[in-house]
């Protein structure tokens, strides 16, 4: 069975239990980030890539294995630092002295979930050898084109409160993820939870896949089957062209912004178990989506403005589709 059909076969509710499974396991590893986990899902299942911008403890890592063992992928941790070389994360030939002829060995990004752990340590060449694959779904090695697995998908880290030794990364390379998610701390009742969990073992030691590759596969292909209405396109295009026009922006979201908008909030839709996109799926991703891609006026900065103030202030002012 081609996913194609698979895809037609699996209704807006079993793409709901489907999502349900996966976000419940994860939760029991990391707790109070419901918000969050529905939006890496959402992306997960869209195609899109993560960036999670947060400061250091508030569980990045766990929650990447957690979803990696959640739905049985291969899972690669990559920790990036100043002297990391783009063959470090693609690979290199090596010469096998038996066969006497150069053998490929592939890299760890060659993987269905990679973490890339503060990717802004790494120089600009290897944050952008790292994107292009994100981009493309592929790596040029050497002359040889080497597609990635069907599932791949990149979780970033950056720490926002350590700049001694990073390269920010471009705002094109920013555009490059479809989300931007912040953990955040939880509150006191769940992180005596969290405390509780870890004192015999590690929760991520019980965690177990609760879904086939096959039916992440099908999941994935059933997200581009919602349908998106033309008003709520309109919607989606008048959100990402307000941010063009806004005084305080230098910079606004191009269309990929759109397209990102557009598909995760198909798989957010899906997660619901609805067939359609609403607009509340839109206003609930418009922030996270967008407020990365924009470059703030200096002056809007000091004045205490952010990407997400901003991203909230366009949202009051469009109109929403009936």
């Amino acid at each position: 069975m081609d996913l194609g059909q698979a895809a037609a076969e699996l209704s807006a509710g079993e793409a709901q239990r489907l999502f349900g499974r996966i976000g419940a396991n994860i939760s029991a590893v990391i707790q109070g980030q419901e918000p969050a986990i529905r939006k890496l899902l959402a992306a997960f299942a869209a195609g899109g890539h993560v960036l999670i911008d947060d400061r250091p403890g508030t569980g990045k890592t766990t929650l990447a294995k957690a979803l990696a063992a959640s739905v049985g992928a291969s899972f690669t941790r990559v920790q990036f630092t100043p002297d990391l070389l783009p063959s470090d994360i693609l690979g290199v030939s090596v010469f096998n002295q038996r066969e006497q002829q150069f053998e490929f060995r592939a890299g760890p990004v060659f993987t269905s979930i990679l973490l890339a752990d503060e990717v802004n340590r790494a120089s600009p060449r290897t944050q952008s050898a790292l994107l292009e694959v994100m981009a493309e779904g592929q790596a040029s090695i050497e002359g040889r084109t080497r597609a990635m697995d069907e599932l791949f998908f990149v979780i970033a880290t950056q720490n926002p409160v350590e700049f001694r030794g990073t390269y920010p990364l471009p705002e094109a390379q920013m555009d490059r993820f479809a989300l931007c998610l912040s953990l955040g701390y939880v509150d006191a009742q769940t992180e005596v939870a969290v405390v509780t969990a870890q004192e015999l073992r590690h929760p991520l030691a019980e965690v177990r896949a609760v879904v086939s590759r096959a039916e992440v596969l099908a999941l994935k292909a059933r997200v581009r089957q919602v349908r998106v209405a033309d008003e709520i396109k309109h919607y989606i295009v008048a959100l990402v062209q307000a941010t063009r026009s806004a005084p305080q922006v230098l910079l606004g979201c191009g269309p990929r912004g759109s397209i990102a908008l557009t598909q995760v909030a198909k798989a957010l839709a899906l997660y619901g178990g609805d067939e359609f996109v609403r607009p509340e799926h839109v206003k609930e991703l418009a922030v996270p989506v967008l407020a990365h891609r924009m470059v703030l006026d200096p002056q809007a900065k000091f004045a205490g403005a952010t990407g997400a103030t901003l991203i909230a202030d366009i949202l009051r002012e469009t109109r929403i589709p009936a």
